[in-house]
């Protein structure tokens, strides 16, 4: 899980940079309105919208957009029409990538994440030559100040967990499978235990590690690659030490 959780580190310290941007705003209206057209826009109905409108919330993104998002997926507003893509490819030191995608023109953006790999010390693979080394799975984040490990275990363990690991940092990754994450995340709430990541997301099963110069190409091709409009999320499976990690943050 360690490519999840430091990108996931990375992804918070440039949030307030893409928000201004309207970068972070306009992705989750893609992801609300293609969540609202395939479920319904009832969120007591709909998981995956839940989940979205959580994050949206999270994000500051005000109520009016994201029930206009929404109803553009229903069909009460008119809207494009997106599309779901995952493409499969590799990246520095052979690291795995599956990158999700919402188009309205998969030749553009096909294109585009080839291009941006290329460049990038990358290449785009064939279907099926990376999604089979990740998993489906309900994914929490919680920060070494807001829960320990044994408060952790004692109030989610029944709910349906997998696996309770401390990070580098010393924080904690939460899994479970994708039909236990809202009993889990309510769960959670309950109790009060704050998490900086809360989604079902694709995890890597196994993990390269990453050190020097191809830690700094790979963070910076996940980086280039999330910042394409149409690319919703990066899923990668690198793992740099938390050392080399602070060295590159240093060297920026």
């Amino acid at each position: 899980m360690s490519g999840h959780s430091k990108w996931s580190t990375i992804k918070h310290k440039k949030a307030a940079k893409d928000a201004k941007k309207g970068k972070i705003f306009t992705k989750l209206i893609r992801e609300l309105t293609v969540a609202a057209r395939q479920g319904g826009g009832d969120i007591t109905m709909n998981a995956r919208l839940r989940v979205i409108v959580d994050k949206a919330k999270t994000s500051g993104m005000p109520k009016d957009n994201i029930e206009r998002a929404i109803k553009k997926g229903t069909g009460e507003l008119e809207g494009e029409s997106y599309e779901e893509v995952t493409y499969e490819g590799y990246g520095p030191g052979g690291v795995a990538l599956l990158i999700d995608t919402l188009t309205d023109n998969k030749t553009r953006t096909v294109m585009e994440v080839r291009h941006t790999l290329s460049r990038n010390s990358g290449n785009l693979g064939s279907t099926g030559s990376t999604s089979f080394l990740f998993k489906l799975r309900g994914y929490f984040l919680f920060p070494k100040d807001s829960a320990t490990e044994d408060l952790l275990m004692e109030k989610l363990l029944d709910k349906g967990v997998e696996d309770i690991q401390a990070t580098e940092d010393g924080d904690f990754e939460v899994t479970c499978e994708p039909s236990s994450f809202d009993t889990v995340k309510v769960a959670a709430d309950e109790a009060g235990l704050k998490y900086q990541e809360a989604e079902v997301t694709k995890l890597p099963t196994t993990t390269v590690k990453l050190t020097g110069e191809d830690a700094a190409k790979m963070l910076k091709l996940v980086e280039v690659l999330e910042d394409l409009d149409d690319v919703q999320n990066v899923h990668a499976n690198f793992d740099i030490s938390a050392a080399d990690m602070a060295a590159l943050e240093a060297a920026e």
